[in-house]
């Protein structure tokens, strides 16, 4: 890692305009909404950098200057620790915005005093999704928990998004996802389910695809891992 850089910028830099005002977090807000509206839920408050301030929006962090000037958007890194702050902060915002959602409304498969958890983002219709509930039952067997989300690609007009529903309305939810992920036939019952706040917290999330595996500490693992080495990036050996 260079040791002459302590930002990196991965877009680009927004001016808009200042005023002056001595309550900088209310003028900054007020300068971020009025620039985009869309970020009226923003949370802003001071960074560890002097003369910067962090702004949260969804699982998005971005920075402001203190005079209300510029908008970053991009990594600050602690060259001491060598660590990046930001990818800090967004596994914070992630692990919070899961847990959110509350065990209630996943499907959950694993002991009730797990070794670690991992919340999973699937469509059901995924193939790789498949591959990776294959490997559900060894996880367990080394104490990880996984909590299941919902994530139909095809979008929420689609028949992944209406086999999801069969299967949170299914008498074993368990059971249902594994039918469903084998391809088989499913009870196409309806009921109230989470499924569309699944997505749209996946949207919030940039899902790209599925699986998605979110460790307990809001690392977030694109794509399928091998039972194996997923273990072994968990810490736990085999």
């Amino acid at each position: 890692m260079s040791r002459f850089l302590l930002f990196i910028f991965s877009c680009l830099v927004i001016p808009f305009s200042a005023s002056a005002g001595e309550q900088e977090v209310s003028h900054i807000k007020a300068e971020l909404v009025r620039a985009f509206p869309e970020l009226k839920s923003a949370i802003v408050k001071p960074s560890p950098v002097s003369g910067m301030y962090e702004v949260e929006h969804d699982s998005k962090i971005f920075y402001a200057t203190s005079d209300g000037k510029y908008l970053f958007m991009g990594d600050v890194m602690d060259l001491r620790s060598q660590s990046n702050l930001t990818e800090t902060r967004r596994a914070a915002i992630r692990t919070r915005l899961l847990n959110e959602v509350g065990e209630e409304n996943m499907i959950v498969i694993g002991p009730d005093k797990p070794q670690r958890t991992l919340t999973v983002f699937t469509d059901v219709d995924c193939g790789y999704c498949a591959k990776f509930h294959l490997d559900v039952p060894a996880l367990n067997k080394q104490g990880v928990k996984v909590r299941y989300l919902f994530f139909p690609r095809a979008g929420l007009n689609s028949e992944s998004y209406r086999r999801a529903v069969a299967v949170w309305c299914a008498d074993d939810r368990a059971k249902a996802i594994g039918i469903a992920k084998a391809g088989g036939k499913l009870n196409m019952k309806t009921c109230a389910n989470p499924v569309e706040s699944h997505f749209q917290l996946g949207q919030r999330l940039d899902i790209g695809g599925t699986p998605s595996i979110f460790l307990d500490n809001g690392k977030v693992l694109p794509g399928y891992i091998p039972a194996p080495r997923l273990l072994g990036m968990l810490g736990i050996k085999g």
